[in-house]
């Protein structure tokens, strides 16, 4: 069974996402390829993984995007909707400006917000590009089937809540506690740009 409006609208509130530090992100990790361009399906792959070692080793997520399990394994679903949506429609400024999908593939075209990136934060992309680079899409994938959170959608897609993540990668007992953060956090921040936009 898939996901229900109501599911999707409870896990959009209880997160915010950082368009700023996932393009920091994204152009972190396109920047170790050649011609500063890779399959998109991987870099959703690899800005999944980031997230979760986050998730593992801080308790907090980076992107502060909402997850899926899809047929092809968990995805950060604003990252990849920022890619395969018309950049007309997508409304990812940050994003849409530095970086351009052609074909399969998304590549850097322009310098983006990388102070949003703590050393720490390019220490951790740095080990996961180096665990995970070298894999096709397709490994990835594979790999990512592997992932206690992930579950067969049966075709359709099935959020993928923080409590599932912290549970899968050994923080369970006090995944409430992370999670309870995780939100005021996020509450935080949507009340913070409301008020800078008001």
């Amino acid at each position: 069974m898939g996901f229900v409006l109501g599911e999707v609208d409870r896990m959009a509130a209880s997160s915010f996402f950082d368009e700023e530090k996932s393009t920091a992100m994204a152009l972190y990790l396109l920047q170790k390829c050649p011609n500063q361009r890779m399959n998109y399906l991987k870099l959703i792959k690899l800005m999944y993984i980031a997230d979760r070692e986050a998730l593992r080793q801080w308790g907090h997520p980076l992107t502060g995007d909402a997850y899926f399990s899809l047929p092809h394994g968990p995805v950060v679903s604003r990252i990849k909707d920022l890619i395969t949506d018309d950049p007309e429609f997508s409304g990812g400024k940050v994003w849409t400006s530095c970086i351009h999908r052609l074909d399969r593939d998304v590549e850097a075209v322009a310098e983006g917000p990388m102070d949003s990136l703590s050393s720490a934060e390019r220490e951790l992309l740095d080990r996961v590009f180096a665990s995970y680079g070298s894999y096709t899409p397709w490994q990835l994938v594979e790999l990512t089937h592997t992932f206690p959170e992930w579950r067969d959608p049966q075709g359709s897609a099935e959020p993928i809540t923080y409590k599932d993540i912290l549970c899968a990668v050994g923080r369970g007992e006090e995944s409430d506690e992370l999670v309870e953060n995780i939100e005021v956090d996020a509450a935080l921040r949507r009340a913070l740009t409301h008020a800078a936009r008001g």
